[in-house]
Formats: structure tokens, sequence, C-alpha cells
């Protein structure tokens, strides 16, 4: 039976990228999808098989000021985090209001920063399909203590901005179920994109999360990239498409790795000058980005900012990373991959420990025993078929505990 399912994301490639490979399954399925996305994803929602419902662009951007919004000392992360989504729901509502309430979705799939999502699923009465691109959050871990680490303040800031949420939702008409989105839970189904193995405190979620792993998003790259001969010593160095404005960082990655025996191949995003890199060794093949899935089937070894889509991809392809995170999500994602001995969180950045820790993941035996676990791990979570599966049963009124 055709369902109509809606989809709200949040721009950012590593909220909206996992989410279509599910979107085209269901639409394969021969269910009828509408996207609510910012214009920058409208090519990608419609190749996807679905309906493209344009929100307003209104993400507090990348680069080291955003950075400086997150992680800024004069805002408590928890009071900061409810006024983004506020700022951003006061646009999207409207808009996301009046483009379903016509035409009524079975079910609302929204991201799990999208205030909006989860109020007008609210609205319209429907079941409510949470997303999650990276670590999902009960009483036993929350991704916000990355932030807070100090519980009685966590708990005080998460209290203070879910009233700051219904004191605006219920003018609105919406009940203050939607607050608990930074507690997360409070959907019907919430479905992780990673390996309950890699979730903290895996063990202590329930029926209501699904964790599918990667999906495994092919993204395309302007300029065709040709793959090494067999054997090569591929090192890739990318820092996602975020937090990337760092020449001193390249640069040193230059002098480190320069007329190495590594093949190299870097991504400097689009914020950072290639000629104010200097001279680049022959080794060295460096542009804004290139197709990270293809370089990954062929990398000895990843140097990451350690985003959740960077980290499960190189889990995917068993590839040993060496993280160097940007941001404290970021450095929550790189701390387990040291736990799970996959690769090395590097927290002294210099050339001699960048050299070292690259020799280390890419000729130690038991971090590929353990990568090669994780990837088993990863392939039997079922990615898009299995997020598809769980959100056909939870309309269908099946139970989704089968999948866990």
């Amino acid at each position: 039976m055709q369902r109509h399912i809606a989809f709200v994301g949040r721009d950012g490639a590593g909220h909206i990228n996992p989410t279509l490979p599910v979107v085209a399954e269901l639409v394969r399925r021969g269910h009828r999808v509408t996207y609510a996305a910012g214009d920058a994803y409208g090519d990608a929602v419609e190749q996807a098989g679905a309906r493209h419902l344009p929100l307003p662009a209104n993400d507090f951007g990348g680069g080291r000021a955003g950075q400086q919004s997150l992680t800024g000392a004069d805002l408590d992360p928890a009071a900061m985090i409810a006024r983004m989504l506020l700022a951003r729901t006061e646009r999207e509502f409207p808009v996301l209001r009046d483009g379903l309430a016509a035409d009524r979705p079975d079910a609302i799939c929204y991201d799990a920063s999208s205030l909006s999502g989860a109020m007008v699923a609210d609205l319209l009465d429907v079941k409510t399909v949470q997303l999650r691109p990276t670590f999902a959050a009960n009483e036993h871990y929350n991704p916000l203590q990355e932030f807070i680490p100090d519980p009685g303040r966590r708990a005080a800031g998460i209290a203070a901005a879910d009233k700051q949420v219904q004191a605006f939702a219920e003018p609105l008409g919406v009940s203050g179920k939607p607050a608990t989105v930074l507690n997360s839970g409070a959907a019907d189904l919430t479905v992780v994109f990673l390996p309950r193995r890699f979730q903290y405190a895996g063990e202590t979620f329930d029926e209501r999360y699904v964790f599918v792993g990667p999906t495994a998003y092919t993204r395309t790259a302007a300029d065709p990239w040709k793959a090494p001969v067999a054997g090569t010593r591929l090192l890739f160095i990318a820092l996602g498409t975020m937090m990337n404005e760092h020449p001193e960082f390249f640069r040193l990655c230059i002098r480190t790795f320069g007329g190495t025996a590594w093949r190299v191949a870097m991504a400097i995003g689009n914020r950072v000058n290639r000629d104010d890199l200097g001279p680049l060794p022959a080794n060295f093949d460096v542009r804004p980005y290139f197709p990270q899935l293809e370089v990954l089937r062929h990398a000895t070894a990843f140097v990451t900012h350690a985003g959740m889509n960077s980290t499960m991809e190189a889990l995917l392809n068993g590839v040993p990373t060496v993280c160097v995170p940007q941001m404290p999500e970021q450095a929550a994602n790189a701390r387990r991959i040291q736990e799970l001995a996959l690769g090395v969180h590097l927290t002294e950045i210099t050339s001699a420990a960048l050299l070292d820790a690259v020799t280390e993941v890419e000729d130690s035996e038991p971090i590929h025993k353990n990568l090669a676990a994780m990837r088993d791990l990863l392939h039997a979570a079922g990615g898009a078929l299995t997020a598809a599966d769980a959100i056909e049963k939870l309309i269908s009124g099946a139970s989704v505990a089968s999948l866990r």
C-alpha cells in the first residue's frame, strides 16, 4: 500500500546525505516522499525520487565563525542550542506546516535537530521518526555531555531550554512534547545511522531505537579521480565540509608527508586557497573535494576530522583512521574510535606525532582485525533497507522490536 512519508532535514551534508538512500528505498517500494530541505539540497532530494519542499536557509553556517558560536563561553551550550533551534524553527515552521497540512503524511521523519519537524508532526498528529546521523541519547548517554560535562549543569540547561521551547510551541497549538528534542526518545521511532556496537551505552537503548549503520550515499565530484595501482600506500586527508578552514594544518601535512612513500589525496574544502599552501610535492593531489567513498575504497590510512559520516564510511571500507577532531561531537567520535581500537585519536598535532600515528594505524594488525569485525557489523546492520523496513512497520502498526 502506498504511503506518503515526509522527511525534514537540517542543512548540512552530514545530516542530509545518510537519509537519501532511505528515501530512494522507500520510493523504490512504491511510497511517495516529500522532503523539506534547503535549496542547496533540492537536486539531491529529487534525484532520490522525492518531491522537494524548499525550506528557508537559516543554519548557523560553518567555518571558524560557526565553530566559535558552538563553543563560545558567553552562552550555556544548552541555551545556545535552544536559541538556534528556535531561530530556525520560527522561519521553518510556517513553511512546513502549510506545505504538509494540505497533503497530510502518514509519518514525518525529522532530523534530530529539527524542532520544526517534531512540532508539525505533533500538530498533524502523525507518526514520528527521529533521524540521528550521530550518537543517540538516553539517560545513560547524551551527546550534550560533550559540550556540558557537568551533569547538574547539563540537566539545568536542558530544563531551561525545554521551557523556552514550550513557551514558543504552545501559542502555535503544539504540545510540550517536542521540547524533549534535546533529550531524544520523544519520537515513536529513532533511526540511528551507526551500528549499536559503536554507540556509547548501546546495550541500554530499547526497541524504539533502530541502529542501521551507514547508508553509503554516493556523492559525485566535479573532477574525476583515478585510483592508484594496487599496492600503493594511499593516504587520504580531509576535514569534512564545515570546519575545514585550517591552512596551517594542511601545510603541516605537506611538510610531514611530502616526498614520502605515500601517495596523498588531500581535500582542503572551499575556504582554503590552494595557492596559500605553497609548492606541492609530486606525491600530493590537492583539491577542494574528492569522491570520498571511491578514495576510501583504496586508502590505506585516513587522517580525518572524525565527523560521523566520514567515520562510518572509513569503517565501512576497513580504513584505519587518525582523528584530528575540530569540535566536541567529533572528539566523542574520535574517543570511541580509540576505545574500540579502530584508529588513533591524536590530541597533539605535530609533524612527528602525525607521522607516527599514520604509520601506527597502517601497520597495526590488531587495528585491522578490529576493523574487519566492525565492517561485518556495519554490513549486517542493513543501512537503508533496515531503516525503510522500520519506517514501514511503524506506519503499519507492527512492532519494530525484531529489527534491533
